[in-house]
């Protein structure tokens, strides 16, 4: 399926994960505007790469497993405004890390829409498995790469699902990294936030002091009328033709 943006388009046909309003919320959110080196985990069709590149004057490294998504992401890069910022490398990011362990480069942003369900039911479409199960990315082996990958004072930025976080955070808490900024998503103000995006630093860059805490916020989709609130209308303004 296609999908136009304001400033550019998506050909997402046979990728695994399509255009998602999860990835657009990310994308749109996470701290990029002063991101000089980015790097996109599992990137699809090249979608948060886009994003990142309209919002910044970085240059973003994506990295997609899958041979038919980084094809497309590929295509979606040469057919942007940005292509000489844009670089799209197949292969697994466990593998992107290691050979990466005795070079000085490190990106100061991290964006990644990952893999969240553990076993259960797998979807018939192989593609779509891959991008939503943990089965060739767990999250143990994700934070050690972004922590590998990740500059001292870098940020990361991520979103999952709520039924997804407490595993997740269990495993931060053994790793470099910790949370430092949080936003729970709810459909509308009548329903429970079922999404999260949130950002990620080394420990070693934060301060110190006892108040030092994670920035929480909250944030509605929809109005009750089923129409796109303004806090979602504000965030997608840059993006979407109708706003």
């Amino acid at each position: 399926m296609a999908f136009t943006f304001k400033q550019f388009h998506i050909d997402d046909h046979n990728c695994g994960m399509p255009v998602s309003t999860d990835a657009v919320i990310l994308g749109a959110w996470a701290p990029l505007t002063r991101a000089q080196n980015v790097l996109d985990i599992g990137a699809g069709s090249g979608l948060l790469s886009l994003m990142a590149a309209q919002r910044s004057a970085a240059t973003i490294t994506a990295i997609e497993l899958d041979e038919t998504a980084a094809s497309a992401c590929e295509r979606n890069f040469k057919a942007s405004n940005w292509g000489e910022r844009l670089v799209i490398e197949e292969c697994a990011i466990q593998d992107f890390a290691q050979q990466r362990l005795n070079t000085q480069i490190k990106f100061d942003h991290i964006i990644c829409n990952p893999p969240y369900f553990k076993g259960g039911t797998q979807s018939k479409n192989q593609l779509r498995a891959k991008a939503r199960h943990t089965d060739t990315l767990d999250f143990s082996c994700l934070i050690k790469a972004m922590t590998r990958l990740l500059a001292v004072d870098g940020t990361a930025s991520l979103i999952l699902p709520s039924q997804s976080m407490p595993c997740f955070l269990e495993e931060l808490t053994q790793s470099e990294l910790t949370m430092t900024r949080v936003m729970d998503i709810a459909d509308s103000a009548a329903k429970k936030p079922h999404r999260h995006v949130f950002t990620l630093a080394h420990r070693q860059s934060l301060p110190h002091e006892p108040s030092n805490r994670v920035e929480s916020s909250h944030f509605c989709i929809k109005e009750s009328d089923g129409s796109y609130s303004q806090e979602m209308i504000g965030l997608i303004t840059g993006f979407y033709l109708k706003y």
